[in-house]
């Protein structure tokens, strides 16, 4: 295995800014998405195949983010463009709370995606950049900082909304200024190093990103595709096993149970990580783990008939999303050259949105035609495929990869 060694010698972005930024982005964006659906349907009497058709522009706007500011980040000054996505994301949240109507909220649930998805792959751009610690260990604290900010965040959303609604939309901008304020003043850094990396192409020439090395995007392409495909079966927690639980009897606030569960699962397990970071060999044996926990956990809803099962299922879901998601991210960063690193942390996100995007809608179909358990054995034999393919690829090109450090 090659190491292309380019370290850039520049005062860097604290990683604790960073933390703060996603800390407060992500309370803010779980004020959100957890009330839509019953929003829209209770309140605004929209029916739920609409409601699927305006997730679904929410996910595109996400794609559509996490492309551009990709490309642009490895071109242009990320200084300016993480303060206008931050910036517009709060006035955006301001309308909401002042224009909650319908259609005006599909409008705004859209326009969030997108920014939702410009400022995650900037964030995660940004970090790339940072050389003080392991790429391995910022990943899992970003990831720790994201998912405490959605334990937060969902435990005051139930409280906030039968209080007010605008009051939620209100403190969700609140806290994006904050993260703007704490990116005026704390992510000046990330101009030096623009311009570092752009020295290097001085001589005359156009500004070209380095291709990636033919190995190194064939195992990208395998993570990508892996990613892709266990987000598509996981958001069938997020929209139909509520229906399914229901119909066995099970309360819906015990379904509601389960996310903080979820939550408090990843906080715990990515302090472990963080603490403990070399618990797994390698980037590698980490997200092999973390998608044989996510092809596990279908397996036990199989046989899930009680509250006390889909615990288990969803303890056992939470260690793959802990473990693998993390490090899927972080070992691209390895993979990528210097001048691409926006590129792949935003095609990181395409892929993370595809799945999600579709996700709802392929699994309804097969619980349509065929049922739940058979949608379950389905998602378990495909993400443990994806298994399949990884292993042997990587043992084919692993000692040929060229690792950026």
């Amino acid at each position: 295995m090659k190491n292309a060694h380019g370290k850039i010698k520049t005062d860097e972005i604290k990683l604790i800014w960073l933390i703060v930024g996603e800390l407060a982005t992500w309370i803010g964006a779980s004020f959100i998405w957890p009330l839509t659906s019953v929003y829209l349907n209770k309140q605004l009497h929209i029916s739920l195949s609409i409601i699927g058709v305006v997730l679904f522009c929410n996910c595109a706007g996400n794609i559509l983010g996490s492309i551009i500011s990709g490309r642009l980040y490895d071109k242009y000054n990320p200084y300016p463009l993480m303060l206008w996505g931050l910036g517009l994301d709060a006035a955006v949240l301001f309308l909401m709370a002042a224009f909650h109507g319908w259609p005006e909220y599909w409008v705004w649930l859209t326009l969030t995606g997108f920014l939702g998805g410009w400022n995650g792959t900037l964030i995660n751009s940004v970090a790339t950049s940072l050389k003080k610690y392991p790429s391995r260990y910022v990943f899992n604290v970003l990831y720790f900082s994201q998912n405490l900010g959605v334990v937060t965040g969902t435990l005051i959303v139930g409280y906030l909304y039968d209080f007010s609604i605008t009051l939620l939309f209100v403190i969700a901008a609140l806290l994006f200024v904050i993260a703007f304020i704490n990116a005026v003043f704390n992510y000046k850094p990330i101009i030096a190093f623009h311009k570092e990396r752009m020295a290097k192409h001085k001589k005359g020439e156009k500004h070209k990103a380095e291709p990636m090395p033919k190995r190194n995007f064939i195992m990208t392409m395998v993570f990508f595709t892996t990613l892709g495909v266990t987000w598509l079966m996981y958001m069938n927690w997020e929209s139909n096993l509520s229906v399914y639980m229901v119909s066995l009897g099970i309360p819906f606030h015990l379904y509601s149970l389960l996310w903080t569960l979820n939550a408090g699962v990843i906080v715990i397990m990515q302090g472990i990580l963080a603490r403990f970071p070399n618990i797994f060999k390698n980037l590698f044996h980490q997200i092999i783990f973390g998608i044989c926990m996510f092809s596990l956990s279908f397996i036990t809803l199989v046989f899930a008939k009680d509250f006390a099962h889909f615990a288990l299922s969803m303890f056992i879901l939470t260690l793959g999303e802990s473990t693998a998601f993390p490090a899927i991210p972080a070992y691209v960063n390895d993979l990528s050259p210097l001048t691409s690193k926006g590129k792949y942390q935003g095609a990181n996100m395409v892929a993370s949105g595809i799945g999600r995007a579709f996700g709802p809608l392929f699994g309804g179909l097969i619980i349509d035609h065929a049922g739940y358990i058979p949608f379950f054995w389905v998602a378990a034999i495909v993400i443990a495929l994806m298994i399949v393919v990884m292993i042997p690829t990587y043992m084919k090109v692993h000692k040929e990869l060229t690792i950026y450090k």
